[in-house]
């Protein structure tokens, strides 16, 4: 299942609305938000958002009012790495008995150590075999080259989304914190699409503006990302925060201009077999990313096409067999024959901006 547009996190239901379930859809309705992030476990043994007391789950009924509104409903879980394996098992128990539309990972402090790479990998293998098919996202440090003891490449192989979280704290400068931290996401191996967080609370004698957030938005929007996040519902719709929900509530990223055919531009022009030709299509500094690498610009990108269409898959006929998404991002699947090998299971994403790609994430086999 796809993910696109506005999101915002919750963290403790209670506190949000009252946790009333049809208020919270109401609210979140009203934002025009697609999706929802509600915690659902804290480290290995402590299921969240769950009264012990009467012994009631909180999020159900929640989960069911927003999708009564055509709104997806993500769960996400503070992870510490002491005991992976049981922090992977409380993960797919909650997920599994909620039915949620995704699962994202919080992994912060207690993963900047080395010696947690193995704990990262034992982690990320018990969740997917447990949760085979739900789409999976890693929520932490904005900047990886900052945190270079932070296993991001053991979390992200197993993920389908990057959602760092963008707290510029102490600054206001959006623009350049997000472009800083996009840039350092896809330098990593692997790369996964991002997804970015803005802060809507407050630190001390810090607080973001409404404009500021508005610009994050809009800055996300026109790096032709495929959605954005804030942090958090408890705080931004506390009295004293209200301008900051409205901020993200008012930014309009559903009226985006799609451009519906770039799928079918780029398998016309490899069926021209110019690499010249293909990599028009893509902005100056745009990523292409596969499996094993990241290559930013159009040059490195028209080279990569130049081996693929002349030693890969030379007089290659190219076929687009499915297409979905809308506004700024676009999943497409394909296949090719060709004198070395065929393609059947051609499987990418673009991020589009000002009818250009600005990021392209591919995967295919040569049979």
């Amino acid at each position: 299942m796809s993910l696109e547009g506005k999101g915002y996190y919750i963290w403790q239901l209670p506190y949000c609305d009252g946790g009333d379930p049809e208020a919270i859809a109401a609210r979140a309705k009203a934002a025009a938000l697609t999706h929802v992030m509600i915690k659902i476990a804290d480290g290995s043994s402590w299921p969240y958002n769950f009264d012990f007391e009467r012994n009631v789950d909180l999020v159900p009924p929640v989960a069911e009012a927003l999708r009564g509104e055509g709104i997806q409903v993500w769960g996400w879980h503070y992870v510490r790495g002491y005991d992976p394996i049981n922090e992977a098992r409380l993960a797919v128990q909650r997920m599994t008995e909620l039915s949620l539309d995704g699962y994202i990972i919080d992994a912060e402090a207690e993963y900047k150590d080395v010696r947690k790479r193995a704990a990262a990998t034992t982690f990320m293998k018990e969740l997917r075999a447990g949760l085979l098919s739900v789409p999976v996202a890693l929520s932490t440090y904005r900047y990886p080259r900052v945190h270079p003891e932070f296993p991001y490449s053991e979390f992200l192989e197993g993920c389908d989304l990057s959602m760092p979280q963008v707290y510029f704290e102490k600054a206001h400068n959006p623009e350049q914190q997000l472009e800083r931290c996009v840039e350092q996401y896809m330098d990593l191996k692997p790369a996964r699409p991002v997804m970015p967080t803005a802060p809507t609370y407050a630190r001390g004698d810090w607080r973001p503006t409404p404009d500021e957030i508005t610009r994050f938005f809009q800055k996300a929007k026109d790096m032709g990302l495929q959605g954005a996040n804030a942090w958090s519902w408890d705080y931004a719709t506390r009295r004293g925060y209200l301008d900051l929900w409205q901020a993200v509530a008012d930014f309009p990223w559903s009226t985006q201009e799609p451009v519906e055919d770039m799928p079918e531009q780029l398998i016309q022009r490899l069926n021209e077999r110019d690499p010249v030709y293909v990599s028009g299509l893509y902005a100056q500094n745009a990523a292409h990313v596969t499996g094993e690498r990241t290559v930013v610009g159009r040059d490195a990108i028209r080279a990569w096409y130049r081996t693929l269409l002349t030693e890969q898959l030379p007089n290659a006929e190219f076929t687009l067999v499915g297409k979905s998404g809308t506004g700024g991002t676009r999943h497409f699947m394909w296949q090719a024959h060709s004198d070395r090998g065929d393609v059947i299971d051609g499987n990418d994403t673009l991020g589009l901006i000002d009818g250009r790609i600005q990021y392209h994430y591919t995967y295919f086999t040569i049979r």
